[in-house]
């Protein structure tokens, strides 16, 4: 039985054709029938597991990944929602910076390690050292690699620099007898169509592709040789928003489609949510909340700004670029917080109610702004943006007797919401520019508490995108609208609705600045303490 399932009745006519989207996320894929105009006519959810391993491993199985999108979409075609062959293309956009090693004949050798794992980290630090050293990276390769690439590979570990290096160095047996080696949407379109590529905006994650010119785009062969990639088992490069070809006969069968089916380029999901949410156009912003969230807008500018880990990269609409933000965790907070204190399956509590969203929500609200005192820092899995802290860790500060599971709930939509503040004064400083308004899209801008919180900590409009946790599978159909000539990018927006606007409250400026001030604080006086807990405990 699928996890879940929603339709929506809609007319359709024999002109309207439609996008076989898929979003997989971290927690399992959404498969959705996108109409060409953007209207998702029909979803469904699976589940994926997630493998934790010592130290610091996280891994997912890709078979379990291709099996729970097949059923997903077998389940769609089957409904009957829209006639079969006026399904026209697969979009697939996806969890990023994950890599999938894979034989000549496109099988898995391994499971993928996906974007919060960093056993790499230690290779990492020794491949990019040099004689002349700065924040541990060599200052020359440092400088080539910034002005080439837009970036550098993490020393934390959780690109597929670190990753390539780990299967290179632990599993050399893998690493050997990978064909390939690919990140999670070219992992599936290879599924799809047997073809092995990778558009510009998902390569990037390699720091080894020259994307100075976006109507050029190449692998460098002297970042690749720093990096310790080899380029034999990168995939070609291909524009984004482009088709990668035709549907496998076998795979059409296999799920109910027709063999005239077109493979668009897959994404990484940081490139298809500002299309599902319509901020398409230079210097729109919007904020994702999901497992992680970000802040970003469009720009036509090359920049990197060491500092604050922020830097423009190219995005999912060919020749212009995104700017790279990323919280860790951040709606994985409220449900670590359900999961491990509110509702904990392990003889102590639990389970959690059908409706605990809806609970957590009426109790924060009833919760004065501040959360009585209590900060949360949603450090659970480190840091990126405006710090690359991956040792860095979460905590609940200003606890007193008084304290109740509401403020710790409320405190924890806040603490999300404060770290997007520190994160939105890093991108204004970047590009120069202030937004007026923020576009909210993800599962955390369903509720409108969170959206109100966003809106009062940022001190910004917060425009709640109506649908917001299809905007992924959204942006992935109306990229291949694009795609296949059925719109142009500045169409777009006009096809986005805004559920409801949120303004700021001046009544909670006085309080959110003073927790916004406590928490870069908490940030500089702890992490001294924390690197040394986390260096103790996985070294």
């Amino acid at each position: 039985m699928p996890d879940g399932t929603d339709t929506t009745d809609t007319t359709t006519d024999d002109d309207v054709r439609y996008v076989l989207a898929v979003d997989l996320g971290t927690g399992g894929p959404k498969v959705a029938l996108v109409s060409t105009r953007g209207e998702v006519v029909a979803h469904t959810y699976r589940t994926n597991d997630l493998i934790l391993l010592p130290p610091e491993g996280v891994e997912q199985d890709p078979e379990q990944w291709w099996s729970t999108i097949r059923d997903g979409a077998r389940e769609l075609l089957g409904a009957g929602h829209v006639q079969r062959d006026h399904v026209v293309a697969i979009s697939i956009t996806a969890q990023w910076m994950g890599t999938v090693p894979v034989d000549e004949h496109g099988q898995h050798l391994a499971n993928a390690l996906i974007w919060m794992d960093s056993r790499g980290a230690p290779h990492v630090r020794r491949q990019v050292k040099g004689p002349l050293s700065f924040q541990g990276y060599d200052v020359r390769k440092l400088r080539s690699c910034v002005q080439i690439t837009g970036g550098i590979p993490s020393r934390a570990g959780k690109d597929p620099v670190g990753h390539w290096l780990w299967f290179r160095h632990e599993a050399p047996e893998v690493y050997r007898a990978a064909h390939k080696l690919l990140d999670v949407p070219d992992y599936l379109n290879l599924r799809l169509t047997g073809r092995a590529v990778t558009a510009h905006d998902v390569a990037v994650g390699c720091w080894a592709s020259d994307n100075r010119d976006l109507s050029n785009v190449t692998w460098v062969p002297e970042l690749i040789e720093w990096c310790g990639l080899d380029r034999a088992k990168l995939p070609d490069l291909v524009e984004p928003g482009s088709i990668v070809g035709p549907i496998l006969p076998e795979v059409a069968a296999d799920w109910g489609l027709g063999d005239h089916v077109q493979i668009v380029t897959g994404s990484g999901d940081t490139a298809s949510a500002p299309i599902g949410a319509g901020a398409v156009r230079p210097y729109e912003g919007h904020v994702y909340v999901g497992t992680s969230s970000w802040l970003s807008c469009h720009v036509e500018f090359k920049k990197t700004d060491i500092r604050s880990n922020i830097t423009s990269l190219p995005s999912g609409i060919a020749g212009r670029y995104w700017v790279a933000t990323e919280q860790d965790t951040a709606g994985k907070c409220l449900t670590w917080l359900i999961e491990n204190l509110l509702y904990p399956d392990d003889g102590l509590g639990g389970p959690a109610p059908d409706d605990v969203f809806e609970r957590i929500n009426a109790a924060a609200a009833a919760v004065p702004a501040g959360s009585n005192g209590v900060i949360f820092t949603p450090w659970l899995n480190g840091e990126r943006t405006p710090v690359d802290d991956h040792r860095i860790r979460a905590g609940y500060h200003h606890l007193g007797l008084a304290t109740t599971r509401a403020d710790l709930v409320r405190a924890t939509l806040e603490g999300v919401a404060l770290n997007t503040r520190w994160m939105l004064e890093s991108v204004e400083r970047f590009t120069k520019q202030r937004f007026e308004h923020l576009r909210f899209v993800g599962g955390g801008a369903r509720s409108p508490l969170w959206c109100q919180i966003m809106a009062d900590v940022l001190d910004r409009p917060i425009l709640q995108v109506k649908d917001p946790v299809q905007a992924n599978v959204r942006g992935a159909g109306l990229a291949a609208a694009v795609a296949l000539g059925h719109l142009g990018w500045d169409d777009i927006p006009d096809l986005i609705e805004i559920e409801a606007t949120h303004r700021p409250d001046p009544a909670t400026r006085a309080v959110y600045d003073g927790h916004f001030d406590a928490f870069t604080t908490l940030y500089k006086r702890n992490k001294g303490v924390h690197h040394a807990l986390t260096k103790a405990q996985h070294g």
